[in-house]
């Protein structure tokens, strides 16, 4: 599979193809997270070309839909409205609210082959813990990701550290933090950022993994928010900045955290490894890249999102979306896509191809978040999702700015989530 700037080069193919003398028998329309423009549209717009090219009787019609927040609610606004897309990648953790709106189609339904149950087998079985649930696979992981910290080599070695060691404890991460944080005057370089803006709670959920401690149940209608060890985590959390002064006070922006990192104002951070090829393509410095580091143990939750099969009456529309799917998650796409943007190529047979072998060999800081994910979790994923994890947000909040205690408000959040799933433990 040609890689990136040569597949978004295929995109142009797409509007030959669309306008072609034989018009395609079946037209699927393919949701996507991310705002309109920007390389990764023309990575995504290539692979739509390419397997148009592949399929001609197939048209792929990408409809690029903002974030995820966003695009699940135009994924479900446009389905209550009977316009449904016929396939979407959205967060691995929305997976319970599709099956609760009756949205999507469990894949392995369709996909009925031996060919067919062979693939659904081939992905890390990290991933498929938030794609699986009530003895069905709701989706297929595509853009998958672990946690893991990055750090600048030179800040390292100015402050006195081995620039190729990474902090491996919490203890670790706190001393370096401490020698790492420099002021000048009103400036700072900051030892960490753990951001805590977005969706804290798979920040915090790394840490809880480290921790010992599981946040939900697999069928998604319990949780644990304030039990010791959680309530400990967050105390820790907080006293990144409050105590031991390695972290900014407040809330860390999930979004300007790289660019944190790129200017120097952290010496280390907390980020997917799907930010790994922007950090590559805009550090001006050396940087490492390790797994996160462990208290009780290792390990990140898993992230991203997952192409789901919405249902809808027309077969020859789902069975397209079915093989679009498929060709989505090959092993050259799967491999090509890890390269194009530094998520976890979604299969072990991936990392064998010619690419993926190159790639890695040339850049080994990519195998950090796959080799992970053998002490990865699900990600924290219940029925009415958002509503829970908000809970957990606010007073993962609430903590971190000092406005309350937390026993106090991880009690809140516990009676609040609990309140909300009642209904799903019947």
């Amino acid at each position: 599979m040609k890689h990136f700037s040569r597949i978004a080069a295929a995109a142009t193919l797409a509007a030959t193809l669309a306008s072609g003398t034989a018009a395609s028998a079946t037209e699927i329309t393919f949701y996507y997270p991310i705002a309109v423009g920007g390389p990764i549209t023309k990575v995504i717009d290539g692979y739509a070309a390419e397997f148009q090219k592949k399929h001609p009787d197939i048209t792929v019609k990408p409809v690029y839909t903002g974030s995820y927040q966003d695009s699940i609610v135009k994924a479900m606004t446009a389905a209550k409205a009977g316009n449904a897309p016929d396939v979407a990648v959205l967060l691995s953790t929305d997976m319970f609210t599709l099956i609760d709106n009756d949205l999507i189609v469990p894949v392995d339904t369709i996909a009925t082959s031996d060919a067919d149950k062979a693939w659904i087998k081939a992905f890390y079985p990290a991933f498929m813990l938030n794609s699986q649930a009530q003895g069905h696979t709701w989706g297929v992981p595509f853009q998958r990701s672990t946690i893991v910290q990055y750090w600048n080599k030179e800040a390292f070695k100015a402050a006195g550290l081995d620039p190729d060691k990474a902090p491996k404890t919490w203890d670790d991460m706190v001393a370096f933090g401490k020698k790492l944080t420099k002021r000048d005057g009103d400036k700072v370089q900051w030892g960490i950022e753990i951001p805590s803006s977005g969706f804290p709670y798979w920040l915090f959920q790394a840490l809880t993994t480290q921790n010992d401690v599981i946040l939900a149940n697999q069928d998604g209608t319990k949780v644990d928010f304030n039990s010791p060890k959680v309530v400990e985590t967050a105390q820790f959390f907080a006293d990144l900045s409050q105590k031991h002064e390695v972290m900014p006070k407040g809330i860390v922006e999930w979004g300007t955290t790289p660019k944190d990192f790129f200017e120097g104002k952290t010496a280390m951070m907390w980020t997917t490894t799907g930010n790994l090829t922007n950090v590559k393509a805009n550090a001006k410095f050396a940087f490492g890249v390790a797994p996160l580091p462990s208290k009780v143990r290792g390990g990140s939750p898993t992230g991203g999102g997952n192409i789901y099969i919405f249902k809808g009456g027309d077969k020859a529309k789902q069975a397209a979306a079915l093989e679009f799917a498929r060709f989505l998650t090959s092993p050259e796409l799967a491999a090509d896509w890890g390269i194009a943007t530094g998520y976890v190529a979604t299969r072990p047979d991936a990392w064998e191809t010619d690419a993926m072998k190159k790639y890695v060999a040339d850049f080994p800081a990519a195998l950090v978040a796959r080799d992970q994910l053998k002490d990865a979790v699900a990600e924290l994923s219940t029925h009415d999702n958002q509503r829970v994890t908000k809970a957990l947000n606010d007073a993962l909040q609430a903590v971190l700015t000092g406005t309350k205690q937390a026993k106090p408000a991880l009690d809140q959040a516990q009676a609040e989530a609990g309140r909300i799933l009642h209904t799903y433990q019947n």
